[in-house]
């Protein structure tokens, strides 16, 4: 089934009684879920959707993080209106996951996150060394530059932002195809950089909120230059009743390197909770 919320096709397969609300990143599409829709779609609800301006077929303007919050609430509540969500985040989609879960708790049952952790902690950076700080930002910037070049110069400037899209990740080895990327799945990195639309200054801080709010299965990979969590964020995680910290010997798309072995993971842990 696919319902339409604010111009955005919302895509429901499944009909179990628990209902997992998939959200993915850079520089993806509700594909990324496919083989995970695919494991669990005989015992629960999958609802993905593809982000706002992020659906090269539809595009739409992005959306700040306040914005952001407010459709996937409504989504939520379309969805399961009796009934809280387990949140299936990766990337990007952790922030704006991570921020919905702090602003409406009552609505998310617990939060399975993939590769991304505390991403505004001030352990974060610290766990960080220098090569690896300049290693986040000389991508990050990179993509937030490409965003802005296709909002200020409009048709010729997309075509060039467009290019330094697709260039960045192939770079970063992003298994999705590069026909479905495209320059306006580059605003989060304006947001955080350049505090366009708004930008993240207010959003929650996740490690003192998060990790011990509710049942939470982290996944990372640890073939990466640098982590995207921090050790306390870990330590939290596995201190919480339910909760728990799995590594695996992949990159940052975990679900693509490894689909076998992450479904079953999640059906295991999905079951147990």
């Amino acid at each position: 089934m696919v319902l339409k919320i604010q111009g955005v096709e919302i895509q429901i397969e499944g009909k179990g009684s628990d209902t997992l609300v998939m959200l993915h990143g850079w520089p993806d599409t509700l594909a990324l879920w496919n083989d995970t829709v695919q494991a669990l779609s005989d015992t629960h609800q999958c609802v993905r959707f593809t982000l706002p301006a992020f659906d090269a077929h539809a595009p739409m303007q992005a959306k700040s993080l306040v914005e952001m919050v407010s459709f996937i609430h409504e989504v939520v509540i379309t969805v399961s209106p009796q009934k809280p969500v387990t949140l299936v985040l990766h990337d990007w989609g952790c922030v704006f996951g991570y921020e919905y879960a702090a602003q409406h708790p009552e609505r998310v049952k617990r939060i399975v996150a993939v590769d991304v952790g505390d991403h505004n902690s001030h352990a974060l950076l610290s766990s960080w060394t220098t090569k690896a700080k300049w290693g986040v930002f000389s991508y990050q910037i990179w993509l937030a530059v490409a965003w802005q070049i296709a909002r200020w110069f409009k048709s010729p400037g997309k075509s060039v932002a467009n290019r330094m899209t697709r260039y960045m990740a192939q770079a970063l080895r992003c298994p999705s195809p590069l026909a479905d990327m495209h320059s306006g799945m580059n605003s989060p990195y304006a947001m955080k950089w350049m505090g366009s639309l708004g930008g993240f200054d207010n959003a929650a801080n996740v490690l003192k909120l998060l990790p011990l709010a509710r049942p939470m299965l982290y996944v990372y990979g640890r073939r990466k230059p640098f982590m995207f969590h921090s050790p306390e964020w870990l330590e939290k995680i596995t201190a919480h009743p339910g909760s728990l910290v799995e590594a695996f010997d992949t990159g940052h798309w975990v679900m693509s390197a490894k689909p076998e072995q992450f479904t079953a993971l999640l059906k295991e842990w999905l079951a147990a909770t």
